[in-house]
């Protein structure tokens, strides 16, 4: 009998137990979904959008998040973006915020890139000018033009734009992901009205080439064109050759010898005394 009991009343037990269980987590269900449904729609990406895309209605969805945790300028509708150009690759799950996107009617492609007061120029490239494929959209590079100047007899290489940020390298409006060279015909540069008549004219004085740049180097230098004879040292010109000095000494005339002296001879002969002188002859 006494056991009978004591299995009842664990049977009781056990019944209060997960009675008390089930509500405990009724309760805390009830609470986490309270907090979700109270959350605000933020329209994200539902799958990687890539640059130069137009929004539809399969790239976007709702979701809720707490609101003091979103960014500022999210979008809590999906009508408002349908048809919105982007101009910033978007990765799937990644808010769709107004940087990303193209203006109001800007439409989709390379025009929804290009901002107001500026223009997109394009040249042609080989691997070369294109610093070996690694000229690719979003990179920023500098124009160098190297021609004969007028009146100029030599070559000469001068700057002609900087800090330029290149819009597409062939018809790919993004760099690959894996950061690998892509080889171009073509690229792209973003420039203003001034430098596309600058960039335009260049192209057809001589040979363009691109020079890649840290996109965080932004500096602006104001560099002097060079020419053939920088690029060869100079050697100083050798001493100039004078003839050696003569001195002109003025001619002399030298004194007649002196006459050779005359002898004379005495003769004596008994009484007679002769003479002779080398001169006059003999004499007595």
């Amino acid at each position: 009998m006494n056991r009978n009991r004591l299995l009842l009343i664990g049977l009781v037990a056990l019944a209060l137990g997960g009675l008390v269980s089930y509500g405990v987590y009724q309760n805390l269900r009830a609470k986490n979904s309270s907090t979700i449904v109270a959350g605000v729609p933020v329209v994200v990406a539902a799958d990687d959008i890539g640059v130069g895309e137009k929004l539809g209605m399969d790239d976007i969805k709702l979701v809720r998040f707490p609101e003091g945790s979103l960014p500022n300028g999210y979008f809590s509708s999906t009508s408002t973006l349908v048809g919105r150009g982007v101009i910033l690759p978007i990765s799937k799950g990644e808010f769709i915020l107004p940087n990303r996107l193209a203006g109001q009617n800007a439409g989709s492609g390379l025009p929804s890139l290009i901002p107001p007061g500026m223009r997109a120029v394009s040249v042609r490239v080989n691997e070369v000018v294109s610093v070996a494929g690694f000229v690719t959209a979003g990179t920023r590079v500098d124009v160098l033009l190297t021609g004969n100047a007028t009146g100029a007899e030599e070559q000469q290489t001068s700057t002609v734009l900087e800090n330029v940020e290149v819009l597409a390298a062939n018809q790919r409006m993004e760099r690959s992901s894996s950061g690998e060279p892509q080889a171009a015909q073509v690229v792209t540069l973003l420039v203003s009205p001034d430098d596309a008549q600058k960039l335009t004219l260049a192209s057809t004085q001589g040979r363009i080439q691109l020079a890649l740049r840290n996109p965080l180097d932004t500096k602006q230098q104001e560099l002097a064109a060079v020419n053939t004879g920088t690029l060869y040292k100079r050697m100083s010109a050798p001493p100039p050759v004078t003839a050696p000095h003569r001195v002109v000494r003025p001619a002399t005339t030298s004194a007649p010898p002196p006459p050779p002296p005359t002898y004379s001879v005495e003769v004596i002969k008994g009484d007679k005394k002769t003479t002779w002188n080398e001169d006059q002859g003999s004499s007595k």
